[in-house]
């Protein structure tokens, strides 16, 4: 069976169910952790608090505290170093060691103390709850008849030490068994429903990246579509034009001078299509930046000079407040043509009498070439298109430039916008990366090879 493409890519977009509950175990055992951290200091800190009442804790019962605090903290910072988080498996060797320290650590602790009424054994709620966590629920009733039959053991064994038994004790000793008979099931309860809704709500989050995907794929073949559509129309008009005047040219009655215009018009329109054809190119196939160290103050003056030989004649003023020197590593070439492209469209836009303004700035490692034009803004309805490919109200327009001078100015780590659309106030910002390095020398910055040092 072949898996859909869109599929498979929504499923490796989303994180694995095993490295989630990876790094969820990794969480759940480092509160463990930290929780008996707590549980440790506690009891040491009540045990010297209450000394008139439990006694001076010995230097074993310090010794075994201080080991096992020791241990617990050397887990942490273990578990802190599992960035991609336990295997399931390995959480519960963990765990399971675990809860035997603890069992060992609450009968040393016991016979150290050498009291019917041992504080110790509260540890003992932990490894329940870890079981709860950790393993199913005959484990954790497993784990809380262990646990009950260690106290009443205790019990049994002091009193014959230390008789006569007092049944007080052994009443304390079964409301904690109360206690842990309730607190391990249903920690045990909630954790499972908590799991069954982690479980649901991953399927889900799955099922909506693959809508998702989906979507995207739908929506990329209809801009595919429309793409082919203004390919096909762009190239539909210069073909029937070239048809029909090379058909008018073939009729033998026409005179020598109808003819030559018919292969004028011919000639023209090939080379229309040609430009078509170069533009498309340039846009489907973006030629990777050949970079070198470039003043991007020149490269503005240039453009503006370009700007002002073909608004000559028309009473636009063309200006370049490009006063910085500013250098970037990029291809000047591309970077030239995508600004000569906004700059012309300026022109396109700007009436009579108007004025285009080219400014250059930098500002935290980024290039910003800003082109404005005193024209009227661009209509609501064209507004969220005019990037679109193909898409011009300039007759003879192929609706790529401005896509392309987008592809361009991305290519090199920025973008293009329109950052000001008012009447008489209309701007094309233009962003890039400066990508320069600090190998360059001023040599390199003022045209020379820093390989010639």
């Amino acid at each position: 069976m072949i898996e859909d493409p869109s599929r498979l890519a929504a499923m490796r977009a989303l994180p694995s169910i095993e490295g989630i509950e990876a790094q969820t175990v990794r969480k759940q055992q480092s509160a463990f952790c930290i929780l008996t951290l707590f549980v440790i200091a506690g009891l040491l800190l009540l045990h010297a608090v209450f000394a008139p009442l439990l006694g001076e804790p010995s230097k074993g019962v310090v010794l075994i505290l201080a080991f096992a605090f020791l241990i617990k903290a050397w887990e942490v910072l273990w578990l802190q170093g599992m960035r991609d988080g336990i295997p399931l498996k390995t959480a519960r060797i963990e765990t399971a060691i675990s809860m035997a320290g603890l069992f060992l650590l609450a009968g040393f602790l016991a016979f150290l103390t050498n009291r019917d009424d041992a504080p110790y054994f509260v540890v003992l709620a932990i490894p329940i709850l870890q079981s709860a966590y950790q393993f199913g629920l005959l484990p954790t009733i497993a784990t809380i008849v262990a646990a009950i039959a260690m106290m009443f053991a205790w019990n049994q064994h002091y009193f014959r030490i230390h008789p006569p038994a007092r049944p007080s004790e052994y009443l304390e000793t079964g409301m904690i068994a109360v206690i842990f008979c309730l607190a391990g099931p249903l920690v045990w309860f909630l954790v499972n429903q908590l799991r069954e809704r982690e479980a649901s709500l991953y399927r889900k989050m799955r099922e909506l990246a693959l809508a998702r995907e989906k979507l995207a794929a739908e929506e990329k073949l209809a801009a595919v579509g429309r793409f082919a559509s203004g390919i096909a129309h762009e190239i539909r008009n210069p073909v029937a034009m070239i048809s029909s005047s090379l058909a008018t040219a073939a009729y033998p009655a026409i005179d020598s001078a109808e003819r030559d215009e018919m292969f004028a018009i011919a000639l023209r329109e090939s080379r229309r299509l040609e430009n078509l054809t170069t533009d498309f190119l340039t846009y489907a196939r973006p030629s990777t930046p050949q970079r070198s160290v470039v003043s991007i103050r020149d490269v503005a003056r240039h453009v503006a000079d370009v700007t002002r030989l073909r608004a000559a004649g028309t009473s636009i003023a063309v200006a370049c407040s490009a006063t910085p020197e500013i250098y970037a590593n990029v291809d000047g070439s591309q970077i030239e043509g995508a600004l000569l492209n906004l700059s012309l469209n300026a022109l396109d836009a700007t009436p009579s009498g108007g004025k285009i303004e080219l400014r250059l700035a930098a500002a935290d490692g980024m290039v910003l070439l800003e082109v404005a034009n005193s024209g009227k803004a661009i209509p609501d309805a064209h507004f969220e298109r005019v990037f679109e490919p193909f898409f011009t109200t300039k007759a003879g327009g192929t609706g790529l430039g401005l896509a392309i001078a987008r592809g361009i100015a991305v290519a090199h780590g920025g973008d293009l916008w329109v950052s000001e659309n008012a009447d008489g106030a209309v701007a094309f910002t233009m962003t890039f990366k400066m990508n320069l390095v600090e190998e360059f020398s001023e040599e390199a910055l003022h045209g020379k090879d820093p390989g010639d040092r």
